[in-house]
């Protein structure tokens, strides 16, 4: 009789068999052999049972792990409110989608505002008519982050105020901000404004020279006030030079006549606008800007006549003048201007 006994790699073992006729084999080498064989099963037995419930468990924390939800994009036009006092708009965002928020005028992209925008955004861009963001994580159930922008064209409403949310089962992928049309009253009175100024105009065009200057009243018996403006040494800003001017000063109006120099090497230079204010910080409405020349070439001078309003600060107060051509980026100030 013999019995055959297989270790847990199915391997089967020559030693491990004996015979019951063998009764010295039996002691020696089948007893040993069958208590190691027993105590591999009895490990097997105890690892085995384990196995399936480690498996479950990680597929159970797997699971915890919830999905991102699914959200409908949606697309769609919003109104700002006419009124600063009434609720702003909401905007629905969410983690790893962005939303374009486009307006229907162009923006001050300096002025735009992205609440903790260094923290909570992926990424934010700013156009001229756009902005785009994508936050970084989905924003708490009471959690509003604000968006604020400013209109360039001073339109009212002159700025917007969003307000970003996070919603379930929604998200905006495109929102186009309009400002609310004016009233009639609103459109009435910008009408008549109109008018009045067209008026003005042509009450000026219709007579020209001196005779122009009486009908219109801005010469009269008070006569015109002439001065030379001080020159300045250190009158050299942006490769522009401040040569020398005068000023003159009626009953309605101001007039400086700046003598400018674009100096050799630069490129061509003109007067974009012109910036006039007290001491004190306070602004002198500018009428007009003129220039005797197109522009000015490298190494060449002009005149630059620069009108003002009718003259409210005294004959011998210091006026600051600044030229800044179309781009911003060459600027000539010129300090001490009396009119």
């Amino acid at each position: 009789m013999y019995f055959g006994l297989e270790n847990h790699t199915g391997r089967h073992h020559s030693d491990v068999g004996w015979r019951c006729d063998e009764p010295h084999h039996f002691q020696q080498h089948g007893i040993s052999h069958l208590l190691r064989w027993t105590q591999e099963v009895s490990t097997l037995a105890r690892l085995l049972p384990s196995l399936p419930l480690t498996l479950l468990l990680t597929g159970a924390t797997a699971a915890a792990q919830p999905p991102s939800p699914a959200r409908e994009r949606q697309e769609r036009r919003v109104t700002l409110p006419s009124a600063p006092d009434e609720p702003g708009l909401e905007v629905s965002v969410a983690a790893g989608i962005t939303t374009y928020l486009r307006f229907d005028a162009a923006l001050d992209k300096t002025a735009v505002e992205v609440e903790n925008r260094p923290l909570r955004f992926t990424w934010v861009d700013v156009g001229d008519t756009l902005v785009a963001l994508e936050p970084l994580v989905d924003l708490g159930a009471e959690e509003k982050l604000v968006v604020r922008v400013r209109y360039r064209d001073g339109a009212s409403p002159a700025k917007a105020t969003l307000a970003l949310v996070t919603r379930p089962g929604v998200v905006d992928k495109e929102v186009e901000v309009v400002r609310r049309p004016r009233t009639l009253e609103a459109l009435e009175a910008a009408l008549a404004e109109s008018q009045a100024e067209l008026a003005a105009l042509k009450a000026q065009s219709g007579a020209s020279g001196l005779a122009g200057l009486v009908f219109t009243g801005r010469l009269n018996l008070h006569g015109v006030r002439a001065r030379r403006l001080e020159s300045i040494r250190t009158s050299t800003w942006n490769g522009l030079a401040y040569v020398g001017g005068e000023g003159y000063r009626a009953g309605r109006w101001a007039l400086a006549v700046i003598r400018v120099r674009n100096l050799p090497g630069q490129q061509s230079w003109m007067p974009g606008s012109a910036l006039l204010t007290r001491k004190d910080g306070t602004p002198v409405k500018v009428l007009s800007v003129a220039m005797d020349k197109a522009q000015l070439a490298p190494g060449e001078e002009g005149l630059v006549a620069v009108e003002t309003e009718a003259p409210f600060w005294t004959a011998d107060e210091d006026l600051r003048l600044e030229f800044r051509d179309k781009s911003g980026g060459r600027r000539l100030p010129i300090p001490n201007v009396n009119l």
